[in-house]
């Protein structure tokens, strides 16, 4: 009996262990070398680089690392002139202007609480009055994260950013898989009505968002990307879960966009790449769209 429990905690163990990886390794298909492929959180600490096994030594036996966007290009002058433009309501158009008396007073409300000061306050109302109810959805995410992570994310030095640095202190090319237009597009530019409906969303059901941003951080940093999916999947049954379409638009359109130009890319060379961890886990995800690509996925220990 006892062996056969025994037997049993290995089994789960062993299992554990296979989903608990958030690097992996591609073969085969006519490469000649392998490459890698990282999940990130966008606002992990860069420190935790350290706990995750194998990635000095993928990052050694490869020759170029490629992200979701090549680093350099997000903080040049035209990319972030961009960013700020795509973050505006158009000219002359004010949250004021877009939003009822009782979701201003609610916005009004959540900001005030959160950050001392809200939108009655004429100097908050001149310098966020403008910005687009996305650009303040994507805003207030960071905060709510930031506000129960205090001193583990910093802007200067991300999770993402640290891999292309290595590359670049090693004299290596780095590259992206989408564009900052594209990015920018996908997450701005979204129907009005849709993105007011979204920013409501968050200030009234802040609760699940935060819990479901705690969850997500917590499977990151187990490393457990069935956990990462089951945070991802969480719903409110409500108009504010994102649509089958707006999911795959986030994901699996990506997801597949991106298997069309990985294997030229590590035909090339040897490649390390470093994606959002959300991206990698699931039938659609990319590790499953490598292995029915005929790439031998392996998670690294």
């Amino acid at each position: 009996m006892k062996r056969t429990v025994m037997t049993i905690v290995a089994a789960v163990v062993a299992a554990v262990s296979m989903n608990a990886q958030l690097l992996y390794k591609i073969s085969g298909n006519g490469l000649e070398k392998p490459s890698y492929i990282i999940g990130t959180h966008h606002l992990a600490n860069v420190g935790f680089v350290e706990k995750i096994n194998g990635v000095k030594e993928a990052l050694t036996e490869t020759d170029q690392v490629f992200g979701e966007l090549k680093w350099d290009s997000m903080t040049n002058p035209d990319s972030l002139k961009m960013m700020q433009q795509v973050m505006l309501l158009p000219e002359g158009t004010t949250l004021k202007d877009i939003l009822t008396a009782d979701q201003y007073k609610r916005l009004d409300a959540f900001m005030t609480q959160k950050l001392g000061a809200g939108m009655s306050n004429p100097t908050v109302a001149a310098q966020m009055g403008k910005l687009s109810p996305m650009a303040l959805v994507t805003q207030f995410q960071v905060l709510l994260y930031m506000m129960n992570h205090m001193g583990e994310f910093d802007p200067s030095s991300t999770f993402d950013q640290y891999f292309q640095a290595q590359a670049q202190k090693n004299n290596l090319p780095c590259g992206g898989l989408e564009t900052m237009a594209f990015q920018a597009n996908l997450l701005y530019n979204q129907p009005m009505e849709r993105q007011v409906e979204q920013l409501m969303c968050l200030i009234d059901n802040e609760q699940f968002n935060t819990q479901m941003m705690e969850d997500m951080a917590k499977a990151f940093y187990a490393q457990d990307l069935d956990a990462l999916q089951k945070a991802m999947d969480e719903k409110l049954g409500t108009s504010c879960d994102s649509t089958p379409e707006e999911e795959a638009q986030l994901i699996s359109n990506r997801n597949a966009d991106w298997l069309t130009k990985m294997p030229a890319i590590m035909k090339e060379r040897p490649t390390f790449f470093a994606v959002g961890a959300g991206h990698l886990p699931g039938e659609k995800g990319l590790l499953q769209l490598l292995r029915n690509a005929g790439y031998t996925v392996e998670g690294q220990k």
